[in-house]
Protein backbone atom coordinates (compact mmCIF):
# COMPACT_ATOMS: atom_id res chain seq x y z
CA UNK A 1 0.00 0.00 0.00
CA UNK A 2 1.39 3.33 -0.98
CA UNK A 3 1.98 6.25 1.62
CA UNK A 4 -0.94 8.20 2.25
CA UNK A 5 -0.13 12.07 1.66
CA UNK A 6 -1.68 14.49 4.37
CA UNK A 7 -1.25 18.06 4.08
CA UNK A 8 -1.86 20.08 7.38
CA UNK A 9 -3.12 24.05 6.59
CA UNK A 10 -2.32 26.48 9.10
CA UNK A 11 -3.50 30.18 9.14
CA UNK A 12 -0.46 31.22 11.34
CA UNK A 13 3.81 31.53 11.46
CA UNK A 14 5.97 28.86 11.77
CA UNK A 15 7.69 30.30 14.23
CA UNK A 16 4.19 31.52 16.41
CA UNK A 17 3.73 30.13 20.04
CA UNK A 18 0.58 27.96 18.52
CA UNK A 19 1.97 26.60 16.38
CA UNK A 20 4.93 25.21 18.24
CA UNK A 21 2.89 24.16 21.10
CA UNK A 22 0.05 22.82 19.73
CA UNK A 23 0.43 22.06 15.72
CA UNK A 24 3.73 20.63 15.60
CA UNK A 25 3.11 18.61 18.41
CA UNK A 26 0.32 16.87 16.71
CA UNK A 27 1.91 16.24 13.58
CA UNK A 28 4.66 14.61 15.55
CA UNK A 29 1.94 12.37 16.84
CA UNK A 30 0.39 12.03 13.50
CA UNK A 31 3.68 10.85 11.94
CA UNK A 32 3.69 7.53 14.18
CA UNK A 33 1.32 6.19 11.84
CA UNK A 34 2.73 4.11 9.11
CA UNK A 35 3.22 4.77 5.75
CA UNK A 36 2.13 8.50 5.84
CA UNK A 37 3.86 11.41 4.24
CA UNK A 38 3.05 15.04 5.61
CA UNK A 39 3.52 18.32 4.46
CA UNK A 40 2.79 21.59 6.30
CA UNK A 41 1.02 24.65 4.61
CA UNK A 42 1.38 28.20 6.97
CA UNK A 43 1.33 32.02 6.58
CA UNK A 44 4.43 33.95 7.45
CA UNK A 45 4.19 37.68 8.68
CA UNK A 46 6.72 40.27 7.63
CA UNK A 47 7.98 37.39 5.53
CA UNK A 48 11.11 39.20 3.85
CA UNK A 49 11.47 40.96 7.33
CA UNK A 50 11.57 38.01 9.57
CA UNK A 51 13.34 35.39 7.82
CA UNK A 52 16.47 35.17 5.31
CA UNK A 53 17.39 32.57 3.06
CA UNK A 54 19.22 30.78 4.91
CA UNK A 55 17.05 30.62 8.22
CA UNK A 56 14.20 29.11 5.67
CA UNK A 57 16.77 26.66 4.45
CA UNK A 58 17.65 25.36 7.50
CA UNK A 59 13.90 25.44 8.87
CA UNK A 60 12.59 23.01 5.96
CA UNK A 61 15.96 20.84 6.49
CA UNK A 62 14.91 20.62 10.11
CA UNK A 63 11.10 20.19 10.03
CA UNK A 64 12.64 17.01 6.67
CA UNK A 65 13.93 15.66 9.26
CA UNK A 66 11.05 14.92 11.02
CA UNK A 67 9.35 13.68 8.14
CA UNK A 68 7.48 17.31 7.40
CA UNK A 69 8.02 18.94 4.22
CA UNK A 70 7.07 22.43 5.17
CA UNK A 71 5.47 25.14 2.28
CA UNK A 72 4.65 28.47 3.27
CA UNK A 73 2.76 31.86 2.20
CA UNK A 74 3.22 35.58 2.96
CA UNK A 75 0.38 36.21 5.66
CA UNK A 76 -1.81 39.82 4.46
CA UNK A 77 -2.85 41.70 7.27
CA UNK A 78 -4.47 44.97 6.06
CA UNK A 79 -7.46 45.91 5.50
CA UNK A 80 -8.68 42.64 7.14
CA UNK A 81 -11.25 41.40 4.74
CA UNK A 82 -9.50 41.58 1.43
CA UNK A 83 -6.13 40.81 2.96
CA UNK A 84 -7.95 37.44 4.49
CA UNK A 85 -9.55 36.94 0.98
CA UNK A 86 -6.54 37.26 -1.03
CA UNK A 87 -4.71 34.39 1.38
CA UNK A 88 -7.80 32.47 1.01
CA UNK A 89 -6.95 32.57 -2.54
CA UNK A 90 -3.18 32.28 -2.83
CA UNK A 91 -4.10 29.33 -0.63
CA UNK A 92 -6.37 27.96 -2.46
CA UNK A 93 -3.79 28.12 -5.32
CA UNK A 94 -0.81 26.35 -4.35
CA UNK A 95 -3.14 23.57 -2.28
CA UNK A 96 -4.52 22.30 -5.76
CA UNK A 97 -0.76 22.60 -7.17
CA UNK A 98 0.62 20.56 -4.63
CA UNK A 99 -2.35 17.74 -5.37
CA UNK A 100 -1.61 17.84 -8.66
CA UNK A 101 1.66 17.26 -8.41
CA UNK A 102 2.01 15.03 -5.26
CA UNK A 103 -1.65 13.41 -4.64
CA UNK A 104 -2.66 14.94 -1.72
CA UNK A 105 -4.75 12.40 0.00
CA UNK A 106 -6.12 14.31 2.95
CA UNK A 107 -6.21 17.95 3.91
CA UNK A 108 -6.32 18.65 7.52
CA UNK A 109 -7.74 21.98 7.94
CA UNK A 110 -6.81 23.81 11.27
CA UNK A 111 -10.18 26.21 11.48
CA UNK A 112 -12.56 27.99 8.64
CA UNK A 113 -9.70 29.65 6.95
CA UNK A 114 -7.74 27.16 5.58
CA UNK A 115 -10.71 24.84 5.84
CA UNK A 116 -12.13 27.45 2.97
CA UNK A 117 -8.96 27.20 0.97
CA UNK A 118 -8.75 23.53 1.24
CA UNK A 119 -12.54 23.30 -0.10
CA UNK A 120 -11.56 25.64 -3.16
CA UNK A 121 -8.60 23.81 -3.85
CA UNK A 122 -10.12 20.59 -4.59
CA UNK A 123 -13.80 21.81 -6.13
CA UNK A 124 -14.16 20.64 -9.61
CA UNK A 125 -11.17 17.99 -9.10
CA UNK A 126 -11.47 14.62 -10.32
CA UNK A 127 -10.14 12.98 -7.63
CA UNK A 128 -10.14 15.13 -4.52
CA UNK A 129 -8.55 14.42 -1.38
CA UNK A 130 -10.44 13.82 1.99
CA UNK A 131 -11.35 17.15 4.04
CA UNK A 132 -11.02 17.27 7.88
CA UNK A 133 -12.36 20.23 9.32
CA UNK A 134 -10.93 20.42 12.62
CA UNK A 135 -13.13 23.36 13.63
CA UNK A 136 -11.59 24.25 17.04
CA UNK A 137 -13.73 27.42 17.90
CA UNK A 138 -17.08 28.99 17.03
CA UNK A 139 -15.19 31.85 14.49
CA UNK A 140 -17.82 33.69 13.69
CA UNK A 141 -19.55 33.92 17.25
CA UNK A 142 -15.85 34.58 18.51
CA UNK A 143 -15.03 37.65 16.53
CA UNK A 144 -18.78 39.35 17.77
CA UNK A 145 -18.84 37.88 21.05
CA UNK A 146 -14.49 39.85 20.98
CA UNK A 147 -16.38 42.96 19.76
CA UNK A 148 -14.21 42.68 16.38
CA UNK A 149 -17.22 42.59 14.47
CA UNK A 150 -20.68 43.68 14.41
CA UNK A 151 -23.30 41.22 15.40
CA UNK A 152 -25.07 40.16 12.94
CA UNK A 153 -23.22 42.67 10.21
CA UNK A 154 -22.98 41.82 6.78
CA UNK A 155 -19.02 39.94 8.13
CA UNK A 156 -20.80 37.51 10.33
CA UNK A 157 -23.32 37.04 8.08
CA UNK A 158 -20.96 36.14 5.27
CA UNK A 159 -18.60 33.72 7.44
CA UNK A 160 -21.73 32.20 8.58
CA UNK A 161 -22.85 31.28 5.10
CA UNK A 162 -19.26 30.16 4.57
CA UNK A 163 -19.12 27.59 7.55
CA UNK A 164 -22.38 26.16 6.39
CA UNK A 165 -20.57 24.95 3.20
CA UNK A 166 -17.76 23.99 4.96
CA UNK A 167 -19.77 21.51 7.24
CA UNK A 168 -21.84 20.22 4.06
CA UNK A 169 -18.69 19.60 2.28
CA UNK A 170 -16.09 18.26 4.66
CA UNK A 171 -15.83 14.32 5.43
CA UNK A 172 -14.57 14.52 9.17
CA UNK A 173 -14.72 16.77 12.15
CA UNK A 174 -12.73 17.99 14.89
CA UNK A 175 -14.24 19.64 17.61
CA UNK A 176 -12.92 20.83 21.01
CA UNK A 177 -15.25 20.16 23.66
CA UNK A 178 -18.25 17.89 24.52
CA UNK A 179 -20.50 21.10 24.43
CA UNK A 180 -19.22 21.37 21.00
CA UNK A 181 -20.29 18.34 19.70
CA UNK A 182 -23.82 18.25 21.34
CA UNK A 183 -24.28 22.02 19.21
CA UNK A 184 -23.12 20.85 16.14
CA UNK A 185 -23.46 17.00 15.80
CA UNK A 186 -25.20 15.49 18.94
CA UNK A 187 -25.83 12.29 17.18
CA UNK A 188 -22.29 11.85 17.36
CA UNK A 189 -21.61 11.41 20.85
CA UNK A 190 -22.85 7.71 20.69
CA UNK A 191 -21.56 6.42 17.29
CA UNK A 192 -18.37 8.68 16.67
CA UNK A 193 -20.87 9.84 13.37
CA UNK A 194 -22.75 12.44 12.61
CA UNK A 195 -26.04 11.83 10.50
CA UNK A 196 -24.29 11.03 7.25
CA UNK A 197 -21.55 8.80 8.58
CA UNK A 198 -18.80 11.34 8.61
CA UNK A 199 -16.37 10.64 11.52
CA UNK A 200 -16.41 13.36 14.22
CA UNK A 201 -13.71 13.68 17.05
CA UNK A 202 -13.44 15.53 20.35
CA UNK A 203 -9.91 16.44 20.93
CA UNK A 204 -9.33 19.58 23.41
CA UNK A 205 -5.67 21.74 23.48
CA UNK A 206 -3.71 18.87 24.40
CA UNK A 207 0.25 19.19 26.73
CA UNK A 208 2.99 17.71 25.76
CA UNK A 209 4.06 16.38 29.21
CA UNK A 210 7.87 16.10 28.20
CA UNK A 211 7.55 19.50 28.38
CA UNK A 212 7.08 19.81 31.59
CA UNK A 213 9.28 17.71 32.92
CA UNK A 214 11.69 20.13 34.25
CA UNK A 215 9.15 21.69 36.38
CA UNK A 216 10.15 20.30 39.31
CA UNK A 217 10.85 20.69 43.09
CA UNK A 218 14.29 21.98 42.07
CA UNK A 219 13.16 24.74 39.39
CA UNK A 220 10.09 25.69 41.73
CA UNK A 221 12.63 26.70 44.23
CA UNK A 222 14.90 28.54 41.73
CA UNK A 223 12.05 30.06 39.96
CA UNK A 224 10.92 31.58 43.52
CA UNK A 225 14.38 33.14 44.50
CA UNK A 226 14.35 34.24 41.16
CA UNK A 227 11.39 35.97 41.37
CA UNK A 228 12.15 36.58 45.37
CA UNK A 229 8.41 35.19 46.47
CA UNK A 230 10.07 31.99 48.54
CA UNK A 231 7.45 33.17 51.38
CA UNK A 232 4.82 34.67 48.77
CA UNK A 233 1.03 33.14 47.99
CA UNK A 234 2.07 33.00 44.33
CA UNK A 235 -1.55 32.78 41.51
CA UNK A 236 -0.34 32.73 38.12
CA UNK A 237 -2.04 33.59 34.44
CA UNK A 238 -0.97 32.33 31.01
CA UNK A 239 -2.75 34.17 28.55
CA UNK A 240 -4.25 37.33 26.76
CA UNK A 241 -6.23 40.35 28.08
CA UNK A 242 -9.04 41.99 26.63
CA UNK A 243 -11.85 40.68 23.92
CA UNK A 244 -13.77 38.04 26.06
CA UNK A 245 -10.85 37.43 28.59
CA UNK A 246 -12.27 39.29 31.80
CA UNK A 247 -9.23 41.59 32.61
CA UNK A 248 -11.28 43.79 35.20
CA UNK A 249 -12.47 40.33 36.83
CA UNK A 250 -9.19 38.85 37.48
CA UNK A 251 -7.85 41.81 38.78
CA UNK A 252 -10.49 42.08 41.20
CA UNK A 253 -10.15 38.85 42.16
CA UNK A 254 -6.34 39.02 42.54
CA UNK A 255 -7.02 42.55 44.93
CA UNK A 256 -9.46 40.32 46.89
CA UNK A 257 -7.08 37.58 46.87
CA UNK A 258 -4.33 39.91 48.18
CA UNK A 259 -6.83 41.51 51.16
CA UNK A 260 -7.15 37.89 52.66
CA UNK A 261 -3.73 37.32 52.26
CA UNK A 262 -1.25 40.36 52.07
CA UNK A 263 1.45 37.48 50.52
CA UNK A 264 -0.30 36.83 47.68
CA UNK A 265 1.90 37.59 44.27
CA UNK A 266 0.50 38.07 40.81
CA UNK A 267 2.50 36.17 38.09
CA UNK A 268 1.43 36.93 35.30
CA UNK A 269 2.35 35.65 31.54
CA UNK A 270 0.90 37.41 28.76
CA UNK A 271 1.04 38.66 24.85
CA UNK A 272 -0.84 41.82 26.06
CA UNK A 273 0.86 44.93 26.56
CA UNK A 274 2.43 44.29 30.35
CA UNK A 275 1.15 47.66 30.96
CA UNK A 276 -2.26 47.78 30.92
CA UNK A 277 -2.21 44.80 33.41
CA UNK A 278 0.09 46.26 35.81
CA UNK A 279 -1.72 49.61 35.92
CA UNK A 280 -5.32 47.94 36.56
CA UNK A 281 -3.05 45.77 39.40
CA UNK A 282 -1.46 49.12 40.96
CA UNK A 283 -5.39 50.79 40.94
CA UNK A 284 -5.87 47.70 43.01
CA UNK A 285 -3.37 48.48 45.51
CA UNK A 286 -0.91 46.00 44.27
CA UNK A 287 3.01 47.64 44.70
CA UNK A 288 5.52 46.74 42.09
CA UNK A 289 6.74 44.44 44.30
CA UNK A 290 3.50 42.34 44.34
CA UNK A 291 3.52 41.20 40.66
CA UNK A 292 5.60 40.52 37.79
CA UNK A 293 4.04 40.94 34.30
CA UNK A 294 6.18 39.44 30.83
CA UNK A 295 5.67 37.55 27.58
CA UNK A 296 8.32 34.29 28.07
CA UNK A 297 9.26 31.91 25.43
CA UNK A 298 7.00 28.53 25.47
CA UNK A 299 9.89 26.61 26.74
CA UNK A 300 10.13 29.04 29.94
CA UNK A 301 6.92 28.58 30.77
CA UNK A 302 6.63 25.20 32.74
CA UNK A 303 9.13 26.95 34.98
CA UNK A 304 7.00 29.98 35.51
CA UNK A 305 4.19 27.69 36.50
CA UNK A 306 5.99 25.48 39.25
CA UNK A 307 7.09 28.43 40.75
CA UNK A 308 3.27 29.00 41.83
CA UNK A 309 0.82 27.87 44.08
CA UNK A 310 -2.71 28.71 42.09
CA UNK A 311 -3.69 29.60 38.92
CA UNK A 312 -6.53 31.47 37.17
CA UNK A 313 -8.54 31.72 34.37
CA UNK A 314 -11.90 33.71 33.87
CA UNK A 315 -13.45 34.26 30.27
CA UNK A 316 -16.23 35.75 29.34
CA UNK A 317 -19.06 33.08 29.27
CA UNK A 318 -20.70 33.87 25.70
CA UNK A 319 -22.26 31.16 22.83
CA UNK A 320 -18.65 30.80 21.60
CA UNK A 321 -16.85 29.91 24.43
CA UNK A 322 -18.77 26.66 24.55
CA UNK A 323 -16.39 25.62 22.36
CA UNK A 324 -13.67 26.71 24.33
CA UNK A 325 -11.05 24.50 25.60
CA UNK A 326 -7.84 26.79 26.71
CA UNK A 327 -4.21 25.35 26.51
CA UNK A 328 -3.69 27.09 29.62
CA UNK A 329 -5.99 25.09 31.67
CA UNK A 330 -3.80 21.58 30.37
CA UNK A 331 -0.72 23.31 31.72
CA UNK A 332 -1.89 24.43 34.80
CA UNK A 333 -2.88 20.69 35.59
CA UNK A 334 0.14 19.26 34.54
CA UNK A 335 1.90 21.62 36.58
CA UNK A 336 -0.51 20.09 40.31
CA UNK A 337 -1.88 23.83 40.13
CA UNK A 338 -5.86 24.25 41.90
CA UNK A 339 -7.73 26.53 39.01
CA UNK A 340 -9.94 29.23 39.80
CA UNK A 341 -12.54 29.69 36.50
CA UNK A 342 -15.76 31.16 35.86
CA UNK A 343 -18.85 28.61 34.56
CA UNK A 344 -20.14 28.39 31.18
CA UNK A 345 -16.60 27.87 28.98
CA UNK A 346 -16.54 24.67 27.68
CA UNK A 347 -16.23 21.72 29.81
CA UNK A 348 -14.68 23.57 32.31
CA UNK A 349 -17.42 23.42 34.85
CA UNK A 350 -17.46 19.52 34.69
CA UNK A 351 -13.80 19.23 34.65
CA UNK A 352 -13.02 21.34 37.58
CA UNK A 353 -16.13 20.63 39.96
CA UNK A 354 -16.08 17.04 38.78
CA UNK A 355 -12.74 16.11 39.55
CA UNK A 356 -12.03 18.34 42.11
CA UNK A 357 -9.06 20.25 40.74
CA UNK A 358 -10.13 24.01 41.45
CA UNK A 359 -13.02 26.12 42.29
CA UNK A 360 -15.78 27.29 39.43
CA UNK A 361 -17.11 31.12 40.12
CA UNK A 362 -20.76 31.09 39.58
CA UNK A 363 -20.64 35.54 40.07
CA UNK A 364 -18.04 38.23 39.90
CA UNK A 365 -18.04 39.64 43.29
CA UNK A 366 -15.98 39.36 46.39
CA UNK A 367 -17.63 37.27 48.54
CA UNK A 368 -17.40 34.33 45.42
CA UNK A 369 -13.62 35.49 44.59
CA UNK A 370 -13.41 34.89 48.95
CA UNK A 371 -14.64 31.54 49.09
CA UNK A 372 -12.75 30.27 45.72
CA UNK A 373 -9.56 31.56 47.59
CA UNK A 374 -10.36 29.82 50.06
CA UNK A 375 -10.81 27.06 48.38
CA UNK A 376 -7.70 27.17 46.47
CA UNK A 377 -5.52 27.80 49.47
CA UNK A 378 -6.56 24.39 50.90
CA UNK A 379 -5.96 22.59 47.95
CA UNK A 380 -2.59 23.84 47.04
CA UNK A 381 -1.37 23.16 50.52
CA UNK A 382 -3.26 19.23 50.31
CA UNK A 383 -0.34 16.61 50.44
CA UNK A 384 -1.78 15.09 47.49
CA UNK A 385 -3.43 17.55 44.97
CA UNK A 386 -0.57 17.76 43.05
CA UNK A 387 -0.55 14.51 42.08
CA UNK A 388 -4.41 14.02 41.50
CA UNK A 389 -3.96 17.13 39.39
CA UNK A 390 -1.32 15.34 37.27
CA UNK A 391 -3.27 12.30 36.86
CA UNK A 392 -6.40 14.34 35.70
CA UNK A 393 -3.92 16.01 33.37
CA UNK A 394 -2.64 12.62 32.22
CA UNK A 395 -6.39 11.46 31.81
CA UNK A 396 -8.06 14.64 29.52
CA UNK A 397 -4.66 16.52 28.41
CA UNK A 398 -2.06 14.23 27.40
CA UNK A 399 -0.88 14.56 23.73
CA UNK A 400 0.05 11.13 22.87
CA UNK A 401 -2.75 9.15 24.74
CA UNK A 402 -5.71 11.46 23.80
CA UNK A 403 -4.49 13.86 21.04
CA UNK A 404 -2.12 12.02 19.27
CA UNK A 405 -4.86 8.94 19.76
CA UNK A 406 -7.66 10.55 18.35
CA UNK A 407 -6.40 12.38 16.07
CA UNK A 408 -4.41 9.22 14.77
CA UNK A 409 -7.86 7.76 15.20
CA UNK A 410 -9.87 9.96 12.69
CA UNK A 411 -6.79 9.65 9.67
CA UNK A 412 -7.77 5.77 9.84
CA UNK A 413 -11.56 6.67 9.65
CA UNK A 414 -10.64 9.21 6.69
CA UNK A 415 -7.94 6.84 4.76
CA UNK A 416 -9.79 3.79 5.66
CA UNK A 417 -6.81 1.91 6.99
CA UNK A 418 -6.25 -0.05 9.88
CA UNK A 419 -2.44 0.56 10.97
Amino acid sequence: MPDAKIMYLCYFGLRESLVQTQVLPYLREINKLDRVRISLLTFEPDLKRKWTTEEIEAEKKKLSEEGIAWHFLPYHKRPSAPATLYDVLAGARLIRKLIRREGIDLLHARVHVPALMGAIARKFLSKKPKLLFDVRGFFPEEYTDAGIWKENGWLYRSVKRVEKWLLKDSDGFVVLTEKARSILFPESKETGFDLRGRPVEVIPCCVDFKRFESADRSARAGMRRRLGVEDRFVIVYVGSFGGWYLTEEMTDFLRTAREKNPRTFALVLTQSPPQQVAELLRKRGFTDRDFFIDKVPPSEVPDYLSASDASLSLIKACYSKQSSSPTKIAEYLVCGLPIVSNSGVGDLDDLIEGEKVGVIINEFNRSEYARAFDRIVRMSGAEDFREHSRQIAGKMFDLETVGGARYQRIYRTLLKRND
